[in-house]
């Protein structure tokens, strides 16, 4: 492999209303499951890769998640904390930061969500994926039948090159998009100041036919609601959620 992204972005800056009242006094990004809380889930696996740098943007309890990367140092990781006046949703979180992120494609991971790997790690295979020529953004995508947490239709349907496109309206799609991706900073010239969501752009990397997808192998959860925290807890400490999943 050639290419390993050296930044990271963790965006851990909603209101998580879904998972009030938890986030009422918790920010989602600090919620527990399996023995880590979220945010450290997502900073494990980017270490883990070799990435060199994670920014992590912060906006409801910022200062509870400053506090915490303040009281949990890491050694190999250099940690960044991107504070948004504004909520800002993904991709104006992720524009904010730019500055941070440099000129390289990195990764952008969701602060909700916990994942484990298959036989290769799902970010050493999204990074031997990436194919700047051909794509503008490379998702993770998890089938919608296995997604642990998951409620919804799924978001995409994959073509056998990885060719990724958008749910039709009433319909269920075999993919979910499993909150991880390699983006580039070209792709935010000409988006809206202010809030916006990643959607925007990779609707317009679709269009172009440049918005690809990796199938995640490994078990997949989705930490939306507080329902859901029971219950992946519960399965990350079961023995089987060290299988892999079909």
């Amino acid at each position: 492999m050639s290419f390993m992204p050296k930044r990271a972005m963790v965006l851990a800056a909603g209101l998580g209303l879904r998972m009030r009242p938890i986030t009422l006094e918790t920010p989602k990004p600090l919620i527990s499951v399996g023995g880590r809380t979220l945010l450290d889930h997502a900073l494990d696996r980017l270490e883990a890769a070799g990435v060199e740098e994670a920014v992590i943007n912060a906006h409801w309890l910022g200062d509870k998640i400053a506090a915490h990367l303040d009281a949990n140092p890491r050694r190999k990781l250099k940690l960044t904390l991107s504070r948004e006046a504004a909520q800002l949703e993904t991709g104006g979180g992720v524009k904010h930061a730019l500055s941070l992120l440099g000129d390289e494609p990195f990764f952008v991971v969701n602060a909700d969500i916990v994942w484990l790997d298959g036989p290769v790690p799902a970010l050493k295979r999204l990074a031997a994926a990436w194919n700047p020529d051909r794509m503008d953004s490379l998702l993770l995508v998890t089938p919608t039948a296995t997604a642990i947490g998951y409620d919804g239709r799924g978001d995409y349907q994959m073509d056998p090159d990885g060719r990724l496109s958008t749910r039709p309206d009433m319909e269920v799609s075999p993919f979910v998009m499993a909150g991880v991706s390699i983006m580039s900073a070209a792709q935010f010239a000409d988006t809206p100041t202010g809030a916006f969501s990643n959607l925007l752009i990779w609707r317009r990397a679709e269009a172009a036919g440049r918005l690809y997808g990796v199938r995640h192998e490994g078990n997949w959860y989705h930490v939306g609601t507080p329902a859901a925290v029971p219950q992946v807890d519960a399965h990350l400490a079961a023995p089987a959620s060290r299988e892999v999943v079909p």
